[in-house]
């Protein structure tokens, strides 16, 4: 991977291919969760993914506290800069996705089209039991540790076989979540509770935008496509079969065949 130098930090990223860039925006927690739909989409000749390690992850540089998903918009922003794109496709997951809406509100000049998979459900009626049941995994960090904390989560995110299923898709990923937990709890969960997003900001995201969600994400994430597809102005919407929010990492060819869709209508 290249190193990026940014304002006060540097940033892992990979740039594969030619053509119109797409720039993959880390989502929390796994830092290569974004790699696989990157190589779905170097296969198609006319664009250039861009996949990269936010603060905190991998080997880029640490992230400061409190997390804010505003300064991770900015980093993206830098990293376009740093990397002589004057315009880009941005895709965001989960809580890169509201990275990337904030990336479409700071400078709509760099943003050709945005794509949300699945955002924080920090909005939606329903918000309250999600912004709970985070609020108690920051309180296990501060109180167990991130070891604990993790492993909580991920039993309840993928099941207690968690370590083998992610390691068969994402070699060495087990290490790094271990490895940047406290980036995780310590500075993204608090991120994300104090996301600013109204439908008022939401309409200033004037740029082509797409919605792509898993059919068996829950209720939670049901909420969100239906908040967000309102706030954004009845964009596409995406729903894919037999996939939840893990959508990114068990499906990422199907969301490249609908991104790749996307993206030609704007050629």
């Amino acid at each position: 991977m290249d190193r990026i130098v940014i304002g006060g930090g540097i940033l892992e990223v990979a740039v594969r291919g030619a053509g119109e860039p797409v720039v993959l925006i880390q989502t929390a927690l796994t830092a290569d969760e974004l790699f696989p739909l990157a190589d779905h989409l170097a296969l198609v000749d006319g664009l250039q993914p861009i996949a990269y390690h936010r603060r905190g992850y991998a080997g880029s540089s640490p992230t400061k506290r409190p997390g804010s998903i505003r300064r991770d918009a900015e980093d993206c922003l830098e990293l376009l800069e740093g990397l002589a794109i004057e315009s880009a496709h941005v895709v965001g997951v989960s809580y890169s996705a509201a990275v990337a809406l904030e990336v479409a509100t700071l400078d709509s000049r760099r943003v050709r089209t945005v794509s949300v998979i699945e955002p924080p459900p920090v909005h939606i009626p329903g918000a309250a039991e999600f912004v709970a049941a985070n609020e108690s995994l920051v309180d296990l960090y501060e109180t167990r540790g991130p070891a604990f904390a993790l492993d909580r989560f991920m039993n309840e995110l993928m099941g207690s076989d968690w370590r083998t299923e992610l390691e068969l898709v994402l070699p060495g990923s087990v290490q790094q979540v271990e490895r940047d937990a406290a980036t995780f709890f310590g500075t993204d969960i608090p991120a994300i509770l104090g996301w600013d997003f109204s439908i008022e900001k939401a309409r200033t995201v004037t740029q082509p935008k797409l919605y792509i969600g898993g059919e068996m994400s829950g209720p939670w994430f049901a909420q969100v496509r239906d908040l967000m597809v309102d706030w954004l102005g009845h964009p596409p919407a995406v729903v894919i079969s037999g996939a939840d929010h893990n959508l990114a990492i068990t499906h990422p060819g199907e969301i490249a065949r609908h991104l790749v869709d996307f993206f030609s209508g704007f050629d």
